[in-house]
């Protein structure tokens, strides 16, 4: 409670003359539970009744009643109210930032969030006053944000009985949060489970008053025990509460009752007083005794005191006031801050009046205020940077407060008359000082230009300020203003002038200038991260480049800059552009399947070498694609170049050549047929060569066919017999036979299809494994040509159709060759002879029968090929070939393929023996490779007999079996030694045996290191004579290197430690090891941190180069320098407010330790203490982060707490519930007096009758008078 008197304007009037009207008897409000009859309002008031229009005899008469009377014109639902914060409250004082920082953007976004309007205005004592208009809701919402964001906050508590808590808090806590807004405090309750009865409240010390008021009056209506309000006139209150609060806290302590007096800015004379009824009759009887003898004894006299110089009477927060009525018993009367009147009211014993008038007038003339003439333009000059200047002077004389007025050549002083003047002094010898060597001057310049002269992000006009030393203000855009102003040295104004005119003539002769670039050329010309466009801006910086947006799919490249400058970058530009155009160049090269590997080269090289050297780009098809083509892109000339040397390789690799054909351009399309269907057969029939037909349009008459030289020379025949048919008339026929009869149609080798063709000089075109159709025959050539060849091929078609059934002999030995491998053989025949089906005889039934059924020609074409295959049967011998059983992995190959291609090339069955006891262990299996017996024999060995796990079996014809034995002969692996240093054995293994892998697969060879234990030099390399030389050399190489890294190695081995605190060693690591891999990386060393069972948990071992580490270490040592200059503090944050304080992913948290600079530990989970916080950094920013973290502690726990306490009163648990719903008592109701009911005879309306209420559109039985006035129905 305070005792500072602030009047209304109304009472302040009647104050004035010192006559006050005198009020008979206090009406005191009795405890009784009664309801006086008196004050109960009658039926009439309550409900008064609607006008009506009668004729009366006397006339027209105006009906007076409640609704005609009491009319109240309406009310705008916009109020205005202003608030004012005085300096000392101020959250955010800085000078130079009025308008501007935070304390804007406080407003901004209470605007946003309230809809209520704001206004900011400072007064010439600094404080803040703060129009707010809007409705009354957002208004009082406004009005808790302004108090709570732009006040400082002070915090007090009050304790009353913990079941009134509930009543302050209200149903679904609407009577806290209408008392919050109210007060524009803070009200945190204790929780139900919480034992203390005391509510914390924080707000500005107005609102602290009145919220403990009203708390103190809430609990009070809700004590049982005796209630008293008093009413006392509000000028005697300082009287009864005393200064400080003395006399009402002594009357207190010594009657036991609890005394509310209001706080002065509550306008209300009530003072409650609560306790036991001997105890609050005993308060009254006191503040009673007191207001009888001040009324009795006091006098008062006015008193004229400047309007300005009242603040200095009252001073801060009151305590000037409580000061004089201590000292002389006097209550000191200031008018409202928003009265213009200067009249002080003194009230108390005529004695006193006297000291303290003279007590007043000192105080008030204790300030004085004078003004200095200084430039406005000099202002910001004399303030400094961030008020720099201005510090020095405020810290030497802190009561003195200065005052800059924006456009006013002149700057106020406030204080102490002995301060002021020593100010004064200091300030004009600082304007002097700036007069004589500071100037400013003005130029026009068009806004358009202005983003020019500051440039990207600021360079130009940074770079001019830098330069020049002055200070340059360009208008925001939005003041559409071409004046800018330079301030500085009378020199640099003039150069820094001439330089930014010189820029604005410049750009006055910029022009911009649209270029044409198609946009798949926008991302090269950009490059990797504008890389690329990055050079050409640095080149021509006066060159502002624009790209228009992809989504636009614009080919418009804008440039703008001076004239010459963008000239030249067009051309520039245009130069890249004609590059890229010219290296876009694709040419498309086939090249067999084959040799496509052979192309690529051992770990890509031969294809890495054509790309280097031809700088061009090379695309192969993938492995399992059936395309031959390989694209080559870039420059024309380098396209060819890499074009030719792929066709060369190719070249080499077989027999291949190369010839032009001159056919008319005019029949390309007619020959490659519909989607190359007609150029795709000739290549195929030709033996797969390559037939290149130029560009479409090109004119050339060249096409290219390259191939093995026979299947060239055959399609070259081909192509200009089919080129003579179609320069004459060319005529088509189309047909249709079973997919299966086209092989038998075709012939081995094409040998029946090239019969027709011969006999009738026609083409035939079968369907390949992509036509849809798979039935369809294409005849080309001239008509009678076609003619004959369809007839044959139709007589052919109905033969295969005519199906037959006929047997031959085949000896039962050669039956399981047939059927073997689930009848591969049988199917192969099937295929090739449209179809024909083959049925041999159970193998029981020993018959030598075979069946043949299918068409006549085919049957006979199978039963031919039959018998040439019995004939190799019979003429088949079979020979071995001894190679000792562990080459046969290697003859065989990957998957077998080596093998395969022998039986293939030969024409033989090759059979491997089984594996020597496959069932022993291995142990025994070395035994016996050895040559040692393991158990007895029960056949006599010859010592040179091979054995049988070595010999391989071949079956056929003997010159082909002689002819594969040789190929296999040729497959068994030579081994060789090579003598390489044991201790790089490991190097050449490699990881996980990757090392040695790689060089098996390069050279295709097997290389075997000996085992560690045996300590030997000697590495075996086994493989295929010709690949032994290149294995070795490439091994050899491979020691060179690991030689040469050896030494490296050994010089970069050198190893220093360094004693570092093991407190220090997290922040030397650094946030997920940045720290110490950027050293580790800067110094290209290794550091080791000791593990957690080591005996030297502070040694750190550096390993390196020797200067490397060396730099190192002194890395880290001037770390642990700064970090030794650093000081840690624990202090206890609330861990409920430890989540909100870190932020989302620890956002907060980081940016308190960007700002302050500082490192925050928090605790972990279950830790001893969760409350306990590590605050680490120098010790002037530490003790500036605790604070800050102490106030977010206090304003999110205000938050918690409130959360917390509403949620449990919102949803109480059972028993709280059960609590909640005790009955009150009987409810009266709403009582009134002379009710119709009860002055007449008339009963109440009855509800549910529909006379009394009828409903809509029913007829009306009865129009008997009603006490609710006549019907109108």
């Amino acid at each position: 409670m305070s005792s500072v008197a602030v009047l209304t304007q109304e009472s302040f009037n009647e104050h004035r003359s010192g006559l006050l009207p005198e009020q008979v008897g206090a009406a005191v409000a009795g405890t009784s539970d009664s309801v006086d009859e008196e004050n109960l309002p009658t039926y009439k008031d309550a409900f008064p009744p609607l006008p009506e229009k009668a004729a009366s005899p006397e006339g027209p008469q105006e009906v007076g009643n409640a609704w005609t009377s009491r009319i109240r014109p309406l009310k705008s639902s916009i109020i205005t109210q202003v608030f004012h914060v005085p300096l000392e409250e101020r959250k955010y004082k800085d000078m130079n930032q009025f308008g501007e920082g935070d304390q804007a953007k406080v407003c901004v976004d209470i605007m946003h969030k309230t809809g209520a309007h704001l206004e900011l205005s400072m007064a010439k004592d600094q404080g803040l006053s703060i129009m707010v208009s809007g409705k009354l809701d957002a208004v009082m919402k406004a009005r808790k944000e302004i108090v709570s964001r732009l006040q400082t906050q002070a915090s007090a508590t009050v304790a009353i009985p913990k079941e009134h808590h509930r009543f302050v808090i209200g149903k679904n806590g609407e009577k806290l949060q209408e008392l919050e807004l109210k007060t524009a405090t803070k009200i945190q309750i204790p929780r139900p489970d919480d034992s203390s009865n005391h509510i914390k409240i924080s707000g500005t010390k107005e609102g602290l008053e009145k919220a403990k008021h009203e708390i103190l009056l809430i609990s009070a209506e809700q004590d049982k025990r005796a209630v008293e309000r008093v009413n006392i006139d509000k000028v005697y209150h300082p009287f009864i509460t005393g200064a400080y609060n003395k006399l009402v806290s002594e009357m207190m302590q010594e009657t036991g009752a609890r005394i509310n007096v209001p706080p002065p800015s509550v306008n209300k004379t009530e003072i409650v007083i609560t306790g036991e009824k001997e105890q609050v009759a005993l308060a009254v009887a006191l503040i009673k005794k007191i207001y009888e003898e001040k009324k009795r004894n006091a006098t008062t006299i006015a008193v004229e005191v400047k309007k300005s110089q009242h603040k200095y009477v009252i001073g801060p927060k009151g305590n000037t006031l409580q000061e004089i009525l201590d000292r002389t018993g006097v209550s000191v009367e200031i008018p409202p801050p928003d009265s213009s009147s200067e009249t002080v009211i003194l009230r108390g014993e005529p004695d006193r009046l006297g000291q303290a008038l003279t007590e007043v007038y000192a105080k008030a003339n204790s300030y004085t205020v004078s003004s200095v003439s200084a430039p406005s333009w000099l202002h910001r000059f004399i303030i400094g940077k961030k008020g720099q200047n201005l510090a020095k002077i405020t810290q030497q004389m802190p009561k003195v407060h200065i005052e800059f007025t924006e456009g006013e050549d002149k700057i106020t002083l406030e204080g102490p008359t002995k301060d002021i003047q020593i100010v004064q002094s200091q300030i004009e010898a600082i304007v002097t000082d700036l007069v004589s060597r500071m100037d400013y001057a003005e130029i026009c310049v068009d806004p358009k230009f202005h983003r020019h002269l500051i440039g990207k992000s600021g360079a130009n006009i940074n770079r001019i300020k830098d330069q020049y030393k002055v200070s340059v203000r360009i208008p925001p855009d939005n003041e559409k203003s071409t004046l800018i102003r330079i301030e500085g040295d009378p020199q640099g104004v003039q150069e820094a002038k001439k330089e930014l005119l010189e820029l604005a003539s410049r750009m006055e002769n910029e022009r911009t200038k649209d270029m044409i670039i198609e946009q798949r050329f926008h991302r090269a010309i950009i490059g990797q991260k504008g890389e690329k466009i990055k050079e050409v801006r640095d080149k021509f910086p006066e060159v502002i480049i624009n790209f228009p947006d992809p989504a636009q799919k614009s080919d418009i490249v804008q440039l703008r800059g001076p004239r010459t400058e963008v000239e030249k970058c067009t051309k520039f530009m245009q130069k890249m552009v004609a590059e890229m155009v010219e290296n876009s160049h694709s040419v498309s090269v086939p090249i067999f399947k084959q040799f496509h590997k052979n192309i690529i080269g051992k770990g890509g090289a031969n294809i890495k070498k054509i790309r280097e050297e031809t700088n061009t780009k090379i695309d192969l098809p993938a492995e399992n694609s059936n395309s031959e083509m390989i694209i080559i892109t870039g420059k024309k000339a380098n396209c060819e170049a890499a074009r030719t040397r792929i066709l060369a390789i190719q070249k080499e690799l077989a027999n291949i050549t190369e010839v032009e054909v001159s056919i008319p351009s005019k029949l390309h399309n007619s020959l490659i047929g519909s989607k190359g269907r007609f150029v795709r057969s000739i290549m195929e029939e030709c033996g797969g060569v390559h037939i290149h037909f130029p560009t479409e349009g090109s004119g050339i008459d060249a096409v290219t066919i390259r191939g093995p030289a026979e299947d060239v020379e055959k399609a070259k025949k081909q192509l200009l017999s089919l080129a003579v048919e179609k320069q004459t008339k060319s005529h088509t026929a189309e047909l249709r036979a079973k997919p299966e009869y086209h092989k038998f149609l075709i012939g081995k080798g094409g040998g029946n299809i090239r019969k027709v063709r011969d006999s009738t000089g026609a083409r035939i075109i079968f369907p390949t494994a992509e036509d849809k159709d798979q039935e369809l025959i294409t005849v080309i050539g001239t008509e009678e040509a076609v003619a004959e060849a369809k007839k044959e091929l139709e007589g052919l078609i109905k033969s295969l159709d005519n199906v037959v059934e006929d047997t031959m002999s085949v000896d039962p030995k050669h039956h399981r060759y047939f059927v073997a491998r689930r009848g591969q053989v049988l199917r192969e025949l099937a295929d090739e002879y449209g179809g024909v089906m083959v049925s041999f005889p159970r193998t029981a039934s020993q018959s030598d029968r075979v069946t043949l059924k299918g068409a006549k020609d085919c049957v006979e074409a199978a039963k031919k090929r039959m018998l040439e295959i019995i004939e190799d049967l019979d003429a088949q011998v079979t020979m071995e070939c001894v190679i000792p059983q562990k080459f046969h992995r290697s003859i065989m190959g990957p998957k077998g393929a080596r093998i395969q291609q022998i039986t293939r090339d030969h024409s033989v069955q090759i059979k491997f023996p089984e594996r020597e006891d496959q069932q022993a262990p291995p142990a025994e299996v070395q035994v016996q490779e050895n040559g040692e017996a393991n158990g007895e024999l029960k056949d006599p060995v010859e010592p040179a007999a091979p054995k049988k796990c070595d010999v391989i079996v071949l079956s056929g014809r003997k010159e082909r079996c002689v002819a594969a034995v040789e190929a296999l002969k040729a497959l068994v692996p030579v081994t060789i030694e090579v003598e390489v240093p044991f201790e790089l054995h490991r190097y050449i293994i490699g990881q996980k045996g990757s090392g040695i892998r790689r060089m098996m697969d390069e050279f295709e060879v097997n290389i075997q290191v000996p085992a560690p234990e045996l300590q030997s030099d000697i590495i075996s390399i086994t493989g295929l004579a010709p690949h032994l030389d290149r294995a070795k050399e490439g091994l050899l190489e491979r020691v060179k290197e690991l030689q040469a890294e050896q030494e490296d190695r050994a010089l970069r081995s050198f190893r220093l430690t360094i004693t570092v605190d093991p407190k220090y060693h997290p922040k030397i690591i650094g946030r997920k090891g940045a720290i110490i891999t950027q050293i580790r990386t800067d110094h290209d060393v290794n550091i080791q941190f000791p593990e957690k069972n080591d005996e030297n948990q502070d040694q750190i071992t550096i390993t390196g180069y020797e200067q490397n580490a060396i730099a190192a270490r002194d890395s880290i040592q001037t770390i642990v320098d700064e970090l030794e200059e650093m000081i840690s503090e624990d202090i206890n944050l609330d861990c409920r407010v430890h989540a909100r304080i870190i932020g989302a992913r620890g956002k907060g948290i980081r940016k308190i330790m960007d700002e302050f600079k500082v490192d925050l530990r928090f605790p972990q989970s279950g830790a001893a203490d969760p409350n306990l916080v590590t605050v680490t950094g120098r010790p002037e920013m530490v003790d500036e982060a605790i604070d800050h973290l102490l106030n977010l502690e206090e304003e999110y726990m205000a938050d918690v707490v409130e959360n917390e306490s509403k949620m449990a009163y919102m949803k109480p648990p059972g028993s709280a519930s059960a609590h909640m719903d005790e009955p009150r008592g009987p409810s009266k109701g709403f009582v009134v007096r002379e009710a119709p009911w009860t002055t007449s005879s008339e009963r109440a309306p009855d509800m549910s009758s529909s006379e009394d209420f009828p409903s809509f559109g029913a007829p009306v039985t009865t129009a008997k008078a009603s006490p609710w006035g006549p019907k109108r129905f």
